[in-house]
């Protein structure tokens, strides 16, 4: 065997140097080391020989082995200084290798979602500033002089001189700073659809500093309580699901009266009841009738026009959705890769 692994060795080398190509190196290669080569044939029948034999055998194919394989190194080395290399034709309508490409943020695809839902009952979209003055946010809205929302420990006031009518400057806190100036307009009848940034100093697991409502305002003559659960429910099976249900509950806001808090059933239980929901219930968000006071500062008579409005989390109602877990409302923003490309 020995003298057969160095007969290999020599036409290996033979036909090596005279090689002209790359190509006819790699063949060369597969020749003798292989899968079926002849160097690894040889090494698969190392069992069949005395063993007192196969250490001197084993020795001598290994050098056999590394002899090729430098002898194959150098001359593909010798080939590239030459200039001698092949080079295969290039096609250059063959496709190359495509980038990763990233898709949009879910606080993005949820906005997206919310709008086309609401478009489609015919409200229509709109945007207003996110640097708001106080009437916007407070007063038009109702909210008397020493309302707590009004504390700079709760919204971002701005450092300037006061508008003798607008009052101070802030970061909007909420986007029903939208109502009244779409009301100001004049433009009757009004279906409104406010998607913005808000901002409040506030941050836990469900609360930033900064994040995102939807606000919708409808306006017109004789609109009723039940326009307002209509559009609810059909938002909640749009969004949600069909096996869904929304229900509304008494309760207080400065700019809607009657006021209520919307929730949804909990999609975990079927609203049954369970460690996440409680009682089978999720709070989404308020709703209610436009307040009077509301339409007055707007320059609308209330006894002949009247109007629901509700405003509710972008990343709650992305929260509470199917298939969508997320334990830390930070999370969205913190720019996880791992995070976000799961959606």
């Amino acid at each position: 065997m020995e003298e057969k692994l160095l007969s290999i060795k020599n036409n290996a080398i033979s036909l090596i140097l005279d090689t002209k190509s790359v190509n006819e190196l790699e063949e060369i290669r597969i020749q003798f080391l292989g899968r079926n080569g002849e160097v690894t044939q040889l090494l698969k029948s190392l069992p069949k020989i005395p063993q007192e034999d196969r250490p001197k055998i084993g020795i001598v194919a290994n050098d056999v082995k590394n002899i090729i394989e430098d002898a194959i190194k150098r001359k593909e080395t010798s080939l590239k200084e030459t200039k001698a290399i092949t080079v295969p034709s290039f096609d250059i309508t063959e496709p190359g290798i495509l980038p990763p490409i990233g898709h949009l943020h879910l606080i993005t695809q949820a906005i997206r979602e919310i709008t086309a839902i609401f478009t489609q009952i015919g409200f229509t979209r709109v945007r207003y500033p996110e640097i708001e003055w106080d009437w916007y946010a407070f007063t038009a809205l109702n909210f008397p002089p020493n309302h707590p929302a009004r504390d700079d420990w709760e919204t971002f006031f701005m450092k300037h001189d006061p508008d003798p009518k607008k009052g101070r400057m802030l970061l909007t806190p909420h986007t029903s700073s939208g109502q009244i100036r779409e009301m100001e307009k004049g433009k009757l009848p009004i279906k409104m659809l406010n998607i913005a940034k808000t901002y409040r100093r506030q941050s836990d697991v469900s609360h930033t500093p900064i994040f995102h409502q939807f606000e919708t305002l409808v306006v017109g003559e004789n609109i009723s309580i039940a326009d307002l659960k209509g559009t609810l429910d059909y938002f909640v099976k749009s969004y949600f699901g069909e096996k869904r249900k929304s229900r509304i509950r008494p309760y207080h806001f400065q700019f809607t009266e009657p006021s209520f808090e919307t929730d949804v059933s909990c999609g975990v239980c079927d609203g049954k009841g369970c460690k996440l929901c409680k009682e089978g219930w999720l709070e989404l968000g308020g709703a209610g009738m436009v307040h009077p006071n509301v339409l007055k500062n707007c320059g609308l008579d209330p006894n002949k026009y009247n109007g629901f409005a509700s405003g509710w989390g972008v990343e709650r109602v992305l929260m509470m959705k199917d298939g969508i877990k997320i334990d830390d409302l930070r999370t969205l923003y913190s720019n996880d890769l791992d995070f976000l490309k799961q959606f």
